[in-house]
């Protein structure tokens, strides 16, 4: 069932109705298909002395980063994107870096919580993912109900402070004429990273093996179709890894914050 399926306010119940089953600890999978027309987001939480620079280089790099939300410095409520939104309760699994290293997933990060944390709300892909489905062709990984592929790369990002690094990319295989459909598709989308980075010869981005993701789930490019690349939302765990700030909270890859706004809002004609 698309998004196009469910009125406005059926599509926010839902996206409250995830939040709660997170909240009260009854939800940890992903969130793909959990509230069909509703913006999914990346999640990254830093001190305050790391939030300037985190925020220069969402601005510089706007494709893996696109900014939905920046909090107040330790305020866990996000008003713009939902009344009862709580950034420590609200996403099905965390994951905590300390020094840049990934530490641990956990489910909630009340105890964790500072008085000087700052969160950010980036877009996702799984909004236009659902834009795909749409337009007849949906991506491999939504009909198979697995996690987007997402692969490391040699892409540098423009750097800021301590935050450089390459892009995380994520997947979807289609035949050439479907690839240009998809294109223009997703180019409707820049604030959930747009039109694709690129497509073609993996190797050429520095990937070694399509068969081998560093994040997400595997599924097959059959003959005949091209392996096509977006600049992905896991871009911001990379950079961190690279940045060491003392500690970083994230969301764990496809386990989204589901917000009341709709994927219909963020469309541009």
């Amino acid at each position: 069932m698309s998004g196009n399926d469910y009125t406005p306010d059926t599509a926010r119940q839902l996206s409250r109705e995830v939040r709660r089953q997170a909240r009260e600890g009854e939800l940890t999978d992903i969130t793909l298909n959990l509230a069909p027309g509703i913006v999914q987001g990346n999640v990254a939480i830093l001190p305050k002395d790391w939030a300037a620079d985190f925020l220069k280089f969402c601005w510089a790099n706007p494709r893996p980063c696109p900014l939905l939300a920046v909090s107040e410095p330790g305020d866990p409520m996000l008003p713009r994107l939902g009344d009862d939104i709580d950034i420590r309760t609200d996403l099905p699994m965390y994951r905590v870096f300390r020094d840049g290293v990934m530490d641990t997933d956990m489910q909630d990060i009340r105890n964790l919580w500072q008085d000087d944390f700052v969160t950010f709300v980036l877009g996702c892909s799984f909004s236009f993912d659902e834009a795909l489905r749409d337009a007849n062709i949906p991506p491999r990984h939504l009909q198979l109900g697995l996690s987007t592929a997402m692969y490391r790369t040699n892409i540098e990002a423009i750097s800021a402070g301590p935050f450089k690094g390459t892009y995380v990319v994520s997947m979807r295989p289609y035949k050439p004429a479907d690839a240009i459909r998809a294109i223009q598709v997703t180019s409707r989308f820049p604030n959930v990273h747009g039109a694709p980075l690129y497509f073609g010869d993996p190797a050429e981005i520095g990937i070694r093996d399509i068969t081998k993701p560093d994040f997400g789930d595997v599924y097959p490019v059959y003959a005949g179709e091209v392996p096509v690349f977006w600049a992905c939302g896991v871009t911001p765990q990379v950079i961190i890894e690279h940045a060491k700030p003392p500690i970083c909270i994230t969301h764990k890859p496809s386990h989204m914050l589901l917000t009341d706004l709709l994927n219909a809002e963020l469309a541009v004609l």
